[in-house]
């Protein structure tokens, strides 16, 4: 008797049982009728009843009731026992692996870098033990006879209730999962960390009544037809909400594509401005001059986007005109002495500085000078600039030429010229004063 007694305790912590072979049954057996849950007929022999299992726990069920030797058809104290052992069994299993198996989860998740784990298993701890105390209680109740009318009752509850402690526990880890992301997001600073409260929000409503329609159809709702006014629904609700739409998905692109985020400085369209907010609807860009303009999402997904906080380096291109007075030799000379200095700075990228003699302007000898900073920062850039392009002066001025503005050159010819003296006449046209 005490073997017996501890196999039920095994089986019933551990959750095995050995599933036995149906035996032949009497010729006065009346054929079984199939079930998708529950055992479906009974036949009374001998004052022995037998149930054709559908299901592991059935076959639990019918492994610990041989085990007793019950073959009364009725309730007696022996089933009673056996259900509170159940009962009692599923109660420890759950203890057992609450405390002592997630307990070691979460001390090996706290050894791994990532911090999921050490969100993941909490949360996935309440669920598994409903699931242990349903299947323990789903047990007593298949151990004792009980009317059909009971029975069917208890089928739909066991399909009910197993549904949606699946589904808890299944939303509980995709739950954890979108805040994990979300901390991970907002920890980087990348641009999707601004949407992940309402993508969460929307993701988890999604899931939601996916899981209710699915538990809707396993108890044999009509989820089609439902799905099919639905549909129609929600077509007359697009037509009416056309613009609120386009704004939404608009919103969902910038957070998939990731243009730009909070901070940074874009051009959008016609629009340019520091983005101060990125919300469902629109984007809120600040201007230079501290002015607010608010773009639709719509607009931001449609429009080209160009994030000018995103330089992975600068380009500098500048012609510097020197006037016609200076010979050929100072010219070879100051294009040497522009790219010694280019080359001198340790931001510049020697690999894109480019100094040549260009051309013949109207007013001036033209030199053409390209280089590229290594960091995308204007501040750096600009600072990087001013110093080059003072050092640009100093090499001039001390060479004793002159940068070239825009002048012309006046002839006059006959009575006119012999009066100025010389038949010439230059007149320069100076550049007004800012």
């Amino acid at each position: 008797m005490i073997r017996r007694f501890l196999l039920l305790c095994g089986v019933a912590l551990g959750g095995l049982a050995v599933v036995l072979q149906a035996q032949p049954a009497p010729e006065s057996t009346p054929p079984t009728v199939p079930d998708a849950s529950v055992a479906a007929a009974a036949a009374v022999s001998g004052g022995y009843t037998r149930v054709e299992s559908a299901d592991f726990l059935e076959h639990l069920v019918d492994t610990v009731l041989e085990l007793f030797d019950v073959r009364s058809s009725g309730n007696t104290a022996t089933h009673y026992a056996i259900a509170a052992l159940f009962l009692v069994g599923s109660f420890v299993l759950r203890r057992l692996v609450t405390r002592i198996l997630f307990g070691f989860f979460r001390k090996l998740a706290a050894k791994t870098r990532t911090t999921l784990d050490d969100k993941l298993f909490p949360a996935l701890e309440a669920p598994v033990g409903a699931f242990i105390a349903l299947v323990g209680a789903l047990a007593a109740l298949k151990v004792l006879k009980l009317s059909a009318a009971s029975d069917q009752v208890v089928r739909y509850g066991s399909t009910m209730a197993f549904s949606l402690v699946l589904f808890w526990l299944l939303l509980r880890a995709f739950n954890t999962l979108l805040v994990h992301v979300q901390e991970v997001a907002t920890e980087r600073q990348l641009g999707i960390a601004a949407f992940m409260p309402w993508i969460r929000k929307t993701l988890v409503v999604v899931f939601v009544i996916f899981g209710v329609l699915m538990v809707a159809q396993s108890l044999g709702a009509d989820v089609k037809a439902f799905l099919a006014g639905l549909g129609i629904g929600g077509l007359a609700f697009a037509l009416a909400a056309q613009d609120t739409l386009a704004n939404l998905f608009g919103s969902v692109v910038v957070a998939v594509d990731q243009p730009f985020k909070i901070g940074e400085f874009v051009r959008i369209g016609g629009n340019s401005g520091m983005v101060e907010d990125i919300g469902l609807r629109s984007t809120k860009l600040r201007g230079a001059d501290k002015s607010l303009t608010i773009v639709p999402n719509k607009a931001v997904a449609s429009e080209s986007v160009v994030n000018l906080s995103r330089f992975t380096q600068r380009r500098v291109e500048q012609v510097i005109g020197l006037t016609y007075s200076s010979k050929a030799g100072d010219l070879q000379s100051i294009v040497d002495e522009f790219k010694a200095i280019i080359l001198a700075q340790e931001e510049i990228d020697p690999t894109s500085v480019m100094v040549y003699f260009r051309d013949f302007s109207a007013s001036s000898l033209d030199i053409w000078v390209v280089y590229m900073t290594k960091d995308g920062d204007f501040k750096k850039h600009m600072q990087v600039r001013q110093a080059i392009n003072l050092a640009f002066m100093r090499c001039v001025e001390a060479r004793g030429l002159a940068f070239a503005f825009p002048s012309q050159s006046i002839y006059l010819e006959g009575e006119v010229g012999r009066l100025l003296g010389g038949g010439e006449a230059t007149a320069k046209a100076r550049p007004p004063a800012p």
